[in-house]
């Protein structure tokens, strides 16, 4: 029970409680006030020094989990730049190499960025610096991805036009190669007709009269009738590329002028029409205007099995089509 002070009243003799003055209990009462609210406001600092308020957990919770997904985007983002590393190396030391395509420089490859702070919008945060690490990750990545896809499409029509000119150049023997080798590429002191000495720019096959000439590669006729040189009935196909095939001595034509052909087509049979001695095949090969030897660009070790077999392979490819 709260202390209380008495005085003893002479007038009537009797203890009456002693009264304070209005002053001194608005004095007392202002300092009980300020005591609770010093007590209160120190309580709540320390309990959330200690404990923290809900929101301040929420708050960090929050945080938590952000820096867990940045770390997970982190993890990503090198498994991306692994990949990309696997891509371009893929790149510049399988595909461009084999199609003959100059690699790309690493200034393009690696760009750099100038101009104006490209991360003004992520300033003032808790953790700028760590949103500014990342995207600018994500911007390398994404800039990467960008070069790798043009780099990849450029190796895709690189490779288009390496198989269709693998399908239109001259790699296959004209006729079986069962039959024997006449003169090739040479200087002859003697032509076994004429007498006089002049150059040989072909390869002659020794070939019975009626032979089968196939198409060495796809192509257009530009020639196909007599040749008033020497050839006979011949016919010259252009390969594109700079190549053109010349088919001399044949005794029968089976294509025609502007007639697009295929690796593989029958276009005559041989003979000795023209300047000849006797029956074979005259096949030429000119590279923007200039002979070459023809036994370079075909494999003369196939089987009479083998080389029908690649024929036949070949014209049951251009059915389907």
């Amino acid at each position: 029970m709260r202390d209380r002070n008495y005085f003893l009243d002479l007038n009537d003799l009797q203890f009456k409680q002693v009264s304070l003055p209005w002053r001194i209990r608005i004095r007392r009462l202002l300092f009980w006030a300020l005591a609770s609210v010093a007590v209160t406001f120190l309580y709540v600092s320390l309990f959330h020094h200690l404990f923290g308020s809900p929101k301040d957990k929420m708050l960090q919770q929050e945080l938590s989990n952000m820096k867990l997904q940045y770390s997970m985007l982190g993890r990503q983002m090198d498994q991306s730049v692994e990949a990309l590393s696997r891509l371009r190396s893929s790149d510049d030391v399988l595909y461009r190499p084999i199609l003959d395509m100059d690699s790309i420089p690493e200034s393009l490859r690696n760009p750099g960025f100038g101009g104006v702070d490209r991360f003004m919008d992520l300033y003032g945060y808790t953790n700028t610096g760590l949103m500014i690490q990342y995207r600018a990750r994500t911007e390398e990545i994404k800039s990467r991805t960008n070069i790798q896809i043009e780099s990849f499409r450029s190796v895709e029509e690189r490779r288009n036009e390496w198989k269709r000119e693998m399908e239109y150049l001259p790699y296959i023997s004209p006729v079986n190669p069962i039959y024997r080798l006449g003169d090739g590429v040479k200087f002859r002191e003697r032509h076994p007709v004429l007498g006089t000495p002049q150059w040989h720019h072909g390869q002659d096959f020794n070939t019975p009269y009626g032979t089968e000439v196939h198409a060495t590669g796809s192509g257009k006729v530009i020639k196909a009738g007599w040749s008033s040189g020497g050839f006979g009935n011949f016919v010259v196909i252009d390969h594109g590329y700079g190549f053109q095939t010349t088919y001399g001595h044949l005794s029968s034509i089976k294509v025609s002028l502007d007639m697009n052909v295929k690796r593989g087509d029958l276009i005559g049979l041989s003979g000795s029409s023209g300047t000849s001695s006797g029956p074979h095949l005259h096949y030429q090969i000119d590279l923007y205007g200039q002979n070459r030897n023809p036994l370079h660009y075909f494999n003369n070790d196939l089987s009479e099995e083998e080389y029908f077999e690649m024929i036949q392979t070949l014209s049951s490819r251009l059915k389907l089509r």
